[in-house]
């Protein structure tokens, strides 16, 4: 197929599919008290898409060129941020370059949407640094997961500003994901988020099966991210208030003892007694830990979740993984946790 029918294909598609630097210091922009949530506005073909890289270093160019092809192929054209090829140990160059991207493609009119090409770690360490000031007068659709959960909850902390938790550039980014890009950026439609209903040769449904902790259904503003990063937020003024929120977390690469450790933090921190509703992602690659071995996941969601009494399930299609949903942060969702479900009530962009 060529590129030009490819991108109409999608694009038109995307109308009826379902959606499966060194600035101020925080405390010179004051944070979020409340105020109407920020919206940024939709795409349409031939918009610039920014890269930029936040936390982990790309090892090789070839990552860069994936990236900047995908979003060609899309439709976009794409600016690469300065300092995407810095390196500062495993970081992503030094942190005033990685910030100085960040606020680059804030204020550069000409860039519409940011895309992440990859997590890794260091995203935290920027966020006392960053200028929320020029970011709420500038807001823009910023997409990324894993180590970004760290500046997609302090955006919503400090502007209210809604962004996306899903793919990045080194994603894997199949039809269907593109498709869902497309539903989300350029659509702006509200959907329904669901696991895909596939039993392939099997007679019942045996991969990406949802689980209900707690059955029922709440509606509350859409919360949450990589559980390691999030939880690391605790205690400072980058992690927004939950209360009434609906939890969403995803982890890979973690022995139960840390996720057992993370939940209990949660509780602790009173973050789990303010939720009204929850959704567990993947735990992708997490394993038992060594020596007497430890608790399993339902073991824990029965320990932490359960108690609450409300709305709860875990297996959605949401972390470390190939095909995965792009859920706005900030906005206003159903999730109906016997079916397995989470619909997006309001448009999560401007027109």
């Amino acid at each position: 197929m060529e590129k030009r029918d490819f991108i109409k294909s999608i694009a038109l598609g995307a109308l009826s599919i379902p959606i499966l630097g060194m600035g101020q210091p925080e405390t010179d922009t004051g944070a979020w008290y409340g105020q109407a949530t920020l919206l940024a506005r939709k795409l349409k073909l031939g918009d610039t898409i920014g890269l930029i890289t936040p936390a982990g270093v790309l090892d090789d160019e070839e990552s860069i060129s994936i990236a900047r092809e995908i979003f060609e192929t899309l439709g976009f054209k794409v600016k690469e941020g300065k300092h995407i090829r810095s390196r500062y140990g495993n970081l992503a160059g030094t942190d005033q370059e990685r910030i100085a991207d960040i606020h680059d493609m804030f204020a550069d009119t000409t860039v519409k949407a940011i895309v992440c090409i990859r997590g890794g770690s260091g995203t935290s360490r920027l966020l006392d640094r960053l200028d929320y000031k020029l970011i709420s007068n500038n807001p823009k659709i910023l997409l990324g997961y894993s180590d970004i959960t760290a500046l997609i909850l302090a955006l919503y902390a400090k502007t209210g500003l809604v962004t996306f938790h899903g793919a990045v550039g080194i994603s894997t980014w199949t039809k269907k994901l593109a498709e869902a890009f497309n539903a989300q950026f350029l659509a702006n439609q509200p959907a329904i988020f669901e696991n895909p209903k596939s039993k392939g040769d099997n007679i019942v449904q045996t991969k990406d099966r949802i689980a209900t902790i707690h059955p029922g259904t709440t509606e509350g503003v859409l919360l949450g991210g990589n559980m390691t990063v999030l939880t690391g937020l605790c205690g400072s003024s980058y992690l927004p208030d939950f209360k009434d929120k609906i939890l969403f977390i995803e982890e890979v690469d973690e022995d139960m003892e840390r996720v057992d450790r993370m939940f209990c933090q949660l509780k602790n921190a009173g973050i789990l007694g303010a939720i009204k509703g929850f959704v567990f992602g993947k735990c992708t690659n997490c394993k038992p830990s060594s020596g007497y071995g430890s608790v399993t996941l339902d073991q824990l969601f029965n320990d932490y979740i359960k108690p609450l009494k409300i709305p709860a399930y875990s297996g959605a299609i949401i972390g470390h993984i190939a095909e995965q949903f792009i859920l706005p942060v900030g906005a206003k969702v159903r999730i109906d946790a016997a079916q397995g479900t989470i619909t997006l009530l309001e448009s999560a962009l401007k027109d």
